[in-house]
């Protein structure tokens, strides 16, 4: 929750007391859904598609990005507001990474070890703002978020990638500049903006005011319709093979 009470993000349920609503906000449920599509979308262009191999890369990323960055990002500023002590958050974060890397080592040895690697450093690096924040901008969102999913959920198939993966990668980075595109004002009038009044003046004269509800509402509206498209084109694409 925000210092005015309102939410700090439309699928936040938390108190601010550390309880299972913050730990459930801390998971961006729809955006980690969402970035978890691109997995999906990446190995069913790879056919054929085997299914445990798919399972293995999505926990992967579950644990590397729906908690261990997410738990990093809330250690960045407390964005979300939640109760969860420093020492928590630092330890699930560090776990869910560490645990994530071992799971793509395991499954993938050497052939992975490249994707291992590079996952590290951009979670951390974007996260944690490390570099001087080189990592921490709109193109590297759309790399790390993206474009990367889609390509180790396509190479973890069979160890190889096809120019089909490529150009999903390319579809998944614009998607999620589009992600963030809205998610970056969303942000900030929930979190920075206590008011605003926008005049609109008709070709006809009358007159008509929005406030910073009216500005927010259209805006995560079509990031609810976002998660949605993108999860069903996933899911169609999966059980397509």
């Amino acid at each position: 929750m925000t210092e005015s009470g309102e939410r700090s993000a439309f699928y936040a349920v938390g108190r601010g007391t550390g309880g299972l609503g913050d730990w459930l906000t801390l998971l961006h449920p729809p955006y980690t859904l969402w970035h978890l599509s691109y997995v999906a979308i990446g190995a069913a262009v790879m056919p054929p598609l085997v299914l445990w191999r798919l399972a293995g890369t999505l926990l992967a990323f579950f644990l590397a990005v729906g908690i261990g960055a997410h738990a990093l990002d809330e250690l960045h500023g407390r964005p979300l507001g939640t109760g969860i002590s420093t020492t928590v958050l630092t330890i699930t974060g560090i776990v869910a990474i560490t645990a994530a890397m071992v799971l793509g080592l395991v499954f993938g040895g050497w052939k992975l070890l490249p994707f291992v690697i590079a996952g590290g450093v951009l979670v951390y690096g974007y996260n944690l703002e490390l570099f001087g924040g080189a990592l921490h901008s709109d193109v590297w969102f759309g790399i790390a978020w993206g474009a990367f999913p889609v390509l180790v959920g396509a190479y973890a198939q069979h160890f190889t990638l096809s120019l089909a993966a490529g150009v999903a990668a390319v579809a998944a980075f614009f998607l999620s500049m589009g992600q963030r595109a809205l998610s970056t004002p969303a942000r900030m009038l929930r979190r920075r903006v206590s008011g605003v009044a926008v005049r609109l003046t008709f070709t006809d004269g009358t007159q008509s005011e929005l406030g910073r509800a009216e500005l927010l509402a259209p805006i995560e509206r079509a990031l609810r319709y976002f998660v949605c498209a993108t999860s069903a084109v996933a899911l169609a694409m999966v059980l397509a093979r």
